[in-house]
C-alpha cells in the first residue's frame, strides 16, 4: 500500500517538507522575534494537511509516523531531563586540549549511552568551561558534529539508524568493524578542531579559573540512564513506557538546586517537540517517493549510498532514510552476506545515515537540542545556512576523504 502510494504522490507534495525546511532555515535570520513567538504554530500548521491526507489515504502510515515521533520525542526528552540532574562540577580551563578532551570522550561514549545521552551529558559542563569566552559557537558546532552525530556509529546504541539495523539483523557487534572509518572521521574533525581553537585562543585575554575541585553531583541519575540504555532493548511500547518512568523518576529524585546550577529549563525540549513534530509529518511524501523510485536512481556502487543516504540523512530523519537505502540495496540482489546485504553496502548505508546527520541542524535530533541549550545559555550560536558553512568547509572534506579510502 505504501510503496503503491509512493508510486502516485506527485513531487508537488514535498512542498510543505520544503517550506517548513525553508522557515526553518530564514525565520531566525529574518524575523528573529516573530519565529521564537510563532515557530510552534508554522511547524503544526504545516504538518495538519498533510498529516489529514494520510488520514485519509494511507492511515497505518500516519499511525506509524506518529509512533515514531513519539518514541523519538520520549527518548530524547528522557535524555534531556536525566542528564538535566547531573553536574559535573569543576574547573575545566577552556584550553584548546581540554575542549579536544571534552569532543573525544563524548565521541567515545556515544556508542554507551547514544549520541543523544552523551550530547546531554556533556554539553552543560562544556557550556560552563567556556562561559567566559568572548565567542565559543565553534566549540558548540564541532561539538555537534562529533559528538552528536559522528562519533555514535560504533554500536547500535550510538544512533537510531543502527538500532534499527539491529533490529533487521546486522549482529550487534557488527558495526565495531567500522572503527577504520570512524578513528578516520573522528580524527580529523579534532585535528581541525584543535586547530582552529587554539587560533582563537591565542587572541583571547587569559582567564582567571575558580578554585573548584571535581565531582559529581546527582550521580543517581547514572542508574537512570542505565535504565533507558536497558529499555532499548525492550519491545515497544513498553519501551517508551520505561523510558518516560526513568525520566519522571530522574526528575522527582533530583534536587531542585542542581537542576538551578544547570540552568535546567524545558524550552529547548518544548522547540525541538514543535518543530520535530512538523518534521516528522511533513517527511511522510518524500520518504515514500524515494522508497517507491529509489530504485529508478542509478545506485550500484557502495560510495553511492555513502552519499545518498548521507545526503537526505542531512534534511530527512536519518533512521527512516538508512531503512530506505537499506532496502535499496536488498533490492539490487546481490550476496546476502549481512542482514540481506553485502557488507561494503552496508557499511556505506550505516555511516553514511550516521556520519551525514552532521551536515544541518535538523540532521539529527540532538542536533537543535545542543543549539538550543547553548543560545539559552547565550551563545550565539550560527544561523541554520552558517552552520551550513561549516559543515560544508569541515566534514564534506573529511567523507570525501573517507569514501577515497574505504570505497
Amino acid at each position: 500500500m505504501e510503496r503503491a502510494l509512493g508510486e502516485m504522490l506527485p513531487l508537488w507534495s514535498i512542498l510543505p517538507f520544503a517550506g517548513l525546511l525553508l522557515t526553518i532555515a530564514l525565520g531566525p535570520l529574518a524575523a528573529p522575534i516573530w519565529w521564537a513567538e510563532h515557530y510552534g504554530k508554522v511547524s503544526i500548521g504545516l504538518a495538519i494537511p498533510v498529516a489529514l491526507y494520510f488520514l485519509g489515504a494511507a492511515p497505518g502510515e500516519l499511525f506509524k509516523t506518529a509512533h515514531e515521533y513519539v518514541a523519538f520525542i520520549i527518548l530524547l526528552g528522557t535524555l534531556f531531563v536525566i542528564t538535566g540532574g547531573i553536574v559535573v562540577r569543576g574547573a575545566f580551563p577552556p584550553t584548546p586540549l581540554v575542549n579536544s578532551a571534552f569532543l573525544g570522550l563524548g565521541a567515545l561514549l556515544a556508542n554507551v549511552i547514544g549520541t543523544t545521552g552523551a550530547s546531554m551529558l556533556l554539553v552543560r559542563p562544556l557550556l560552563r568551561a567556556n562561559a567566559q569566552r568572548p565567542a565559543a559557537a565553534h566549540v558548540f558546532i564541532f561539538f555537534i558534529f562529533l559528538v552528536s552525530n559522528v562519533g555514535g556509529s560504533l554500536t547500535p546504541l550510538g544512533d537510531p539508524p543502527l538500532f534499527l539495523g539491529f533490529l533487521e539483523g546486522v549482529p550487534f557487534f557488527w558495526t565495531l568493524r567500522l572503527w577504520p572509518q570512524w578513528l578516520l572521521a573522528v580524527g580529523i574533525v579534532l585535528g581541525i578542531f584543535y586547530l582552529i581553537d587554539r587560533r582563537r585562543r591565542q587572541h583571547e585575554p587569559k582567564q582567571v579559573m575558580p578554585d573548584q575541585k571535581f565531582e559529581i553531583v546527582g550521580a543517581i541519575n547514572f542508574a537512570f540512564l542505565a535504565g533507558v540504555v536497558a529499555a532499548v532493548f525492550v519491545p515497544s511500547p513498553l519501551r517508551e513506557i520505561a523510558m518516560a518512568a526513568m525520566g519522571v523518576l530522574s526528575y522527582q529524585f533530583t534536587r531542585p538546586g542542581i537542576h538551578s546550577e544547570n540552568g535546567f529549563t524545558f524550552h529547548p525540549i518544548k522547540e525541538v517537540a514543535l518543530l520535530f513534530a512538523g518534521i516528522f509529518m511533513t517527511m511522510m511524501p518524500a520518504l515514500l517517493i524515494l522508497e517507491a523510485r529509489g530504485s529508478h536512481l542509478g545506485l550500484h556502487q557502495p560510495w553511492h549510498f555513502f552519499w545518498i543516504t548521507g545526503a537526505l540523512s542531512s534534511f530527512l530523519d536519518n533512521a527512516p532514510t538508512y531503512l530506505t537505502f537499506l532496502a535499496a540495496v536488498r533490492g539490487l540482489g546481490l550476496p546476502a552476506e549481512v542482514a540481506g546485504v553485502p557488507q561494503p553496502f552496508l557499511a556505506a548505508v550505516s555511516l553514511g545515515a550516521v556520519f551525514m546527520g552532521a551536515n544541518s541542524y535538523i540532521g539529527n535530533g540532538p542536533n537543535f537540542m545542543v543549539k538550543a541549550i547553548a543560545e539559552e545559555q547565550g551563545v550565539k550560536m550560527p544561523t541554520f545556512f552558517g552552520y551550513m558553512v561549516y559543515s560544508r568547509a569541515v566534514l564534506i572534506p573529511a567523507f570525501i576523504l573517507v569514501t577515497l579510502v574505504f570505497f
